[in-house]
């Protein structure tokens, strides 16, 4: 399937990316942005790779970890619409040894993020193959998290589940299936399961460590929940698609969208395979998705025929956040309240003593009310070992504020002051200052 090109927009976003590449160390980046079933800009920035020197390009192949979900959904999808699975099916009708516990679960509170079962498994290993079923077993010990439909709780698991029914409904590889029904049709021609064979074009992948970058720890298994390789390039073509179908089959696609309701009278954040939310005031669909040495985003915005895809080879990236950044300069009703931040701490502390207060002076470009602060501080591995969250703050425009946490570190060590900031409840991401202060602890 071709793809109609328009001429990129000008320097102010590159420009913006690569300066937010170089304050946070992100060795390459790939993005797409499309409007209205066009490509307006595509590029490829930094690095794909350090030792060889190869330029990240649209054409890079990047892990894409957990935005592999909305394929596997898409999969499941195609299969109610066979009639071969009812997506209100309980999963015991699909499944062999499911416990009690299980009995009431369907697929569509899988698809949702409903069901109560645990995030991840007992029993996954990412640095060799294993099939769904194994993986799956290995959970049926553990107990479920809520009873079914109660709340939401991201269950990487639940996806394992999907990509058996796949193949117990077909009676084929659940790669195979999702490759002839949702990759072929939509024309996509890198997309991929992970795999250890030679893929060119692959993009290295790195975190960072003491503040330097290393090669990441390399998961080979193509595990349901986070299983593609994939470029720019390609997600742009599926992008298309989905609308292409979407205004064929206006009914059939808004079921995606539809969101579960929850005991509580509240609904779910999580339609069949993506997020369904708001942001400031305009409808947004969205997943990302983290593997070592990888961030992945895609942000869709439906009511403004804008879509913005993100792939880099860092562990770290902020890429929701600069998604939406990127976001708007397409559409100014999109730019989001900009915070000038400071941080005030002592350099050091002892492990084990009195609390330090860690204190935050904020400025608002813009009123943001009901904001959420986030406080995260990293070890020198990058490890998040301690978050704080204020929620319910009201910001003024030009209103300067001053915002104090509290924190007892535990052990010896350098530490990193990493500071969120997000719109009501939670989402979406206004600013994040990553690395913003240093604290050593003795």
């Amino acid at each position: 399937m071709g793809i109609a090109t328009l001429p990129a927009r000008a320097a102010p976003v590159d420009d913006y990316i690569r300066s937010e590449m170089r304050k946070m160390g992100i060795p390459g980046l790939s993005i797409v942005v499309i409007r209205d079933r066009k490509i307006v800009k595509i590029a490829g920035y930094g690095s794909a790779n350090l030792e060889t020197r190869t330029p990240a390009t649209p054409d890079s192949i990047y892990k894409i970890a957990s935005l592999s979900k909305p394929f596997i959904a898409s999969a499941i999808l195609d299969l109610a619409a066979d009639r071969k699975i009812g997506l209100d099916d309980r999963i015991s009708q699909h499944l062999t040894g499911t416990p009690d516990s299980w009995k009431d679960i369907t697929i569509r509170q899988v698809l949702t993020h409903t069901s109560g079962i645990p995030r991840d498994p007992n029993d996954y290993r990412p640095y060799q193959e294993q099939k769904p079923m194994a993986v799956i077993a290995s959970a049926y010990t553990l107990p479920l998290s809520f009873q079914p439909g109660e709340k939401f709780l991201y269950s990487n698991v639940g996806y394992y589940i999907l990509a058996q029914i796949i193949e117990n409904a077909t009676g084929a590889p659940w790669e195979g299936f999702v490759a002839a029904r949702v990759f072929k049709p939509a024309g996509l021609q890198v997309t991929r399961p992970l795999t250890a064979a030679i893929v060119p074009d692959r993009a290295a992948g790195y975190d960072q460590v003491d503040g330097r970058l290393v090669n990441a720890e390399n998961w080979i298994a193509s595990r349901p929940s986070a299983a593609f390789l994939s470029s720019v390039r390609d997600l742009a073509r599926w992008d298309i698609f989905l609308d292409e179908q979407r205004s064929r089959s206006p009914a059939f696609w808004e079921q995606t969208r539809t969101l579960p309701m929850l005991p509580n009278g509240r609904t779910g954040q999580y339609g069949l395979g993506w997020y369904v939310e708001t942001y400031l005031g305009h409808a947004r669909i969205h997943h990302d998705g983290q593997y070592p040495g990888f961030r992945s985003t895609w942000e869709r915005f439906e009511d403004d025929k804008l879509t913005i895809i993100i792939l880099t080879n860092s562990g770290q990236a902020p890429v929701e956040s600069l998604a939406l950044k990127v976001a708007g300069f397409y559409v100014p009703a999109l730019v989001a309240p900009t915070f000038n931040t400071g941080v005030n701490l002592p350099t050091s502390s002892v492990a084990s003593g009195s609390p330090v207060t860690i204190g935050f002076t904020l400025r608002a470009g813009k009123a943001a009310p009901k904001s959420v602060l986030e406080l995260e501080i990293w070890d020198s591995e990058n490890k998040a070992v301690y978050k704080q969250i204020k929620s319910g703050q009201d910001f003024a425009a030009g209103e300067d504020r001053r915002i104090d946490f509290q924190w007892t570190p535990a052990k010896p060590g350098k530490y990193w002051i990493n500071l969120g900031i997000y719109g009501p409840k939670f989402t979406p991401s206004y600013a994040w200052s990553e690395h913003i202060g240093t604290l050593t602890v003795n």
